[in-house]
């Protein structure tokens, strides 16, 4: 099966090929494809116009089974921060998500410099790194930026707009 979302619609487009006996799916998603490539280069060639051509491949298309919703990936949000930093300070980047995020660089520095402090017999050079990580992050806390990454919590896809295959995103770390 091989679901088509275009740009700017609302309908998903789904062309259903059958499987062969004793092939792989890449030769069956293959054959499906060229038969597709074909239409459309047909039409392409007797119309002589670009956009008579996809409508015309698009209109083989079966209606739509499922909403667009549920086809369009999900977008997560993580913060652009080293992970260097959040590991001297025991924090994860889902911790750097919340609403109190200066309290809890805090709580989270605190707890470190407790164990590390030279005064209460820790190593200095640790200190100083955990101490360096904390004003860092203080520092990002002022105008946290992230990186948007959108994605399914358990299929790869083509995104148009990058060009390229993208992960599957954890489970754990999606949000709606």
């Amino acid at each position: 099966m091989l679901d088509l979302l275009p740009y700017d619609m609302d309908r998903i487009h789904s062309f259903i090929w059958v499987r062969s006996m004793r092939k792989k799916p890449v030769e069956d998603f293959c054959r499906l494809s060229e038969i597709l490539g074909r239409a459309w280069w047909a039409e392409k060639n007797r119309s002589h116009r670009r956009y008579l051509a996809s409508h015309h491949v698009l209109s083989k298309a079966r209606a739509p089974i499922s909403k667009k919703a549920t086809v369009v990936p999900m977008e997560l949000m993580v913060p652009s921060v080293k992970g260097a930093k959040l590991i001297l300070l025991h924090l994860d980047k889902h911790h750097l998500s919340q609403s109190k995020l200066a309290a809890c660089i805090k709580e989270a520095y605190r707890r470190q410099a407790k164990k590390y402090h030279p005064d209460l017999g820790g190593d200095s050079d640790t200190f100083r790194k955990i101490h360096s990580a904390y004003e860092n992050l203080m520092e990002w806390s002022k105008s946290p930026t992230f990186v948007k990454r959108s994605g399914f919590p358990d299929k790869w896809f083509y995104s148009g707009e990058v060009n390229r295959w993208v992960q599957p995103t954890p489970i754990s770390k999606m949000t709606i």
